[in-house]
């Protein structure tokens, strides 16, 4: 079965992504990013919609140009129904399903996450895929997972946060630091001119698998505030040290988890997927670990970490496959584990 171009739409959030996919191989990836948030220090779900509404059909168009097809030539629509915000799935779902329906071909719903994880199937000349069973670490702003892959849709998660996920750690602790939002990058850009050992943070101690940071946040801002209250300079001439150890307490907790599930399942093949797999740091310790512990890792490209609609077209692709196709009626939700 080939000559299949699946066109993939991507609203979860606030970036506006459609993606163009000819058997497994991407034509096009087109984001458009919302400015519209950095001065409120985070996404504003009202202004996330409208904005998905202002981009949606010239970043769909140009994605279909730079794929140098006519729409007429796509074989399906996949679309991100969730898990997201409300407002920004409901603009995608409902241009997906009026633009199935007016071209009269099959209409395919994804789920966010499984498509973080499946963003590792995109066909490229120098891509390296996973084989089953694999184990991958899912690591957003809104999610922090471990999932047991044991083909492209039967998942399981093995430990997930009790709270609060790793990529709103970074950002909460780049805010306390006084740095523009999203601060995730700007902590990882810092710590790599620090000392990871500056400073010590203890870690949570939570179940065998799953992981918790809303301990750690609390304990960086007192950590800063009793600092501060002491030295009224303390950020500013620790900055680099402080980003560094906080870094370093956070990837210390990933990769002593990923350390278990590899000893409790005897599974070796490990990847990682998510906005926060983009950190250098992680990375780095993951080529780290290859040589270690004789893992094999799978680190996705940069512009297939954040949201991005390749990654919904490749798993259109992969259910279209399995003629797995949605009915019109279906609907948007919220909130939507990774094995639903």
């Amino acid at each position: 079965m080939q000559n299949i171009y699946i066109l993939g739409i991507e609203s979860s959030c606030d970036d506006t992504s459609a993606s163009v996919i000819h058997d497994g191989k991407v034509l096009s990836n087109i984001v458009a990013n919302q400015e519209v948030h950095s001065k409120y220090g985070g996404v504003v779900p009202e202004l996330a919609s409208r904005a998905h509404q202002q981009n949606i059909v010239p970043v769909v168009q140009q994605a279909i140009e730079q794929a140098k097809i006519t729409k007429e030539q796509l074989s399906a629509i996949a679309f991100t129904r969730g898990p997201g915000l409300m407002g920004s799935l409901l603009v995608g779902t409902s241009f997906a399903k009026s633009l199935a329906l007016g071209l009269q071909i099959p209409l395919i719903d994804v789920n966010h996450m499984q498509a973080h994880i499946l963003a590792h199937f995109i066909k490229e000349d120098d891509s390296k895929i996973p084989p089953f069973p694999f184990i991958c670490l899912t690591i957003s702003g809104g999610h922090t997972q471990i999932v047991k892959i044991t083909n492209h849709f039967e998942m399981e998660i093995l430990g997930e946060t009790i709270d609060d996920a790793v990529g709103e750690a970074y950002d909460k602790s780049a805010k306390i630091l006084g740095l523009p939002y999203p601060g995730g990058p700007l902590v990882d850009k810092y710590a790599q001119l620090g000392n990871p050992k500056a400073f010590q943070f203890t870690k949570p101690k939570v179940g065998d698998l799953d992981f918790s940071f809303s301990g750690l946040k609390t304990q960086i801002l007192y950590f800063l505030q009793k600092n501060v209250k002491e030295n009224s300079n303390f950020i500013e001439e620790n900055l680099h040290d402080i980003c560094a150890s906080i870094q370093y307490t956070i990837i210390e907790i990933l990769i002593g988890k990923l350390k278990k599930a590899v000893t409790q399942t005897g599974i070796k093949h490990i990847a990682i997927a998510g906005g926060v797999s983009a950190n250098s740091e992680i990375r780095k310790r993951l080529k780290i670990a290859e040589k270690h512990w004789n893992w094999t890792t799978y680190v996705p490209k940069f512009e297939y970490t954040t949201d991005n609609a390749a990654m919904i077209a490749i798993t259109g692709y992969l259910k279209y496959l399995n003629e797995d196709y949605s009915d019109v009626s279906i609907t948007a939700k919220a909130r939507l584990k990774v094995t639903e």
